[in-house]
């Protein structure tokens, strides 16, 4: 059975700020930015912690690069629409509080801004973008290069090395295996989960100090709070976008509906009654296709080892029966309490795939 590692946002607000784990953070950095990164310390000047969010969120650290770099590190789970703007406002907070008064503007460090997001920001398939800016001419299309005198008091190749950088990683869309090293990094913030075969830069160091039987009594106890609230926010935050957006389509669909039954009929109540009918039926399914995708996934992460199957294990299962498995889910403490469950809930067709699953991981072990 894979072993289970802490989720990575709860890490970095409890152990990953021990500066004997710095070397995890550092391996992350270096694999990300592509440059050997060295923590010197983590700046926690009350004036950059705005709210109980920020403190909760974010991390900021004073990296050992060429020029002592600045790097903001950020993690979000609550979708936000305005999270774009918050990126910009963490990065000005920066530049303004480790610029003291009365220094020159060329004192101002280089700053990454680092943000690991667990829900759909903006439009785009890919699941790492950067940001990065130049200065283009409007009319020539050339990039503004800086002088020989600014290069070498800078120590600058470009004009883009004195502005920040955004790095945007939205987990959800990481899909399949690792093929790199910062894919395995990649891979753990998604399904906290580190494969033996992992060897990105900060990976050993992760494996261990990331277990979660390497955590005390009292540290457990706080996690599993910690999961449970992320469970209850994700279930609340997952139903509400499923139902907004199967709401708009079964809308759309029932107005199509209603305007050829109207056109067949001749009638207003046709079309009507299709519009009425078709939202109903819209809302009664998606609830219960959000409710069975909700549940699958919080399934595969507790069960990593029978993940690939168990979309076609719970397929029989009604509304009623998928709220039963909701609660008895946490009782579980293997995947055989979960697939036991399974097969004395689930119809005579899933009741032998799931004899067969069972069997599969016997003879596996």
């Amino acid at each position: 059975m894979a072993t289970r590692h802490i989720r990575f946002d709860w890490a970095i607000l409890r152990l990953l700020r021990n500066k004997a784990n710095y070397v995890v953070l550092e391996g992350f950095l270096s694999e990300l930015l592509h440059t050997q990164i060295k923590i010197q310390t983590l700046l926690e000047k009350v004036g950059n912690q705005q709210t109980e969010e920020d403190k909760s969120n974010r991390v900021d650290i004073l990296a050992e690069t060429e020029n002592s770099e600045l790097v903001l590190i950020e993690v979000q789970n609550n979708s936000q629409l305005d999270y774009f703007h918050r990126m910009l406002y963490g990065v000005s907070q920066l530049v303004t509080e480790y610029l003291e008064q009365g220094e020159e503007y060329g004192k101002i460090r280089k700053i990454y801004s680092v943000n690991i997001v667990y829900f759909n920001l903006g439009k785009g398939d890919d699941y790492i973008y950067r940001l990065r800016s130049e200065f283009m001419g409007v009319n020539q299309g050339d990039i503004l290069e800086p002088t020989l005198a600014q290069e070498r008091k800078y120590t600058i190749e470009k004009v883009a090395d004195i502005f920040p950088e955004y790095y945007l990683l939205k987990v959800k869309n990481f899909k399949g295996i690792a093929k790199n090293s910062l894919d395995e990094w990649i891979y753990f913030l998604k399904n906290s989960e580190i494969k033996e075969e992992f060897g990105a830069l900060g990976m050993v160091e992760a494996k261990e100090t990331l277990r979660v039987n390497n955590l005390s009594d009292e540290e457990r106890a706080a996690y599993k709070r910690y999961m449970d609230n992320k469970s209850y926010e994700a279930s609340i935050l997952s139903t509400q976008e499923f139902e907004a957006q199967w709401q708009i389509e079964q809308i759309e669909q029932a107005k199509i509906r209603g305007r050829l039954e109207g056109r067949e009929e001749g009638r207003l109540e046709g079309r009507e009654e299709g519009r009425e009918e078709g939202r109903e039926e819209g809302r009664l399914e998606g609830r219960e296709e959000g409710k069975r995708s909700l549940l699958l996934g919080q399934l595969e992460r507790r069960f990593p080892e029978i993940a690939s199957q168990l979309s076609a294990a719970i397929v029989g299962l009604n509304s009623q029966d998928l709220d039963n498995l909701a609660d008895a889910m946490w009782d579980f403490q293997t995947s055989a309490d979960l697939l036991d469950w399974l097969q004395e809930h689930s119809i005579q067709n899933s009741k032998f795939k799931i004899q067969n699953l069972k069997f599969k991981i016997q003879n596996s072990k």
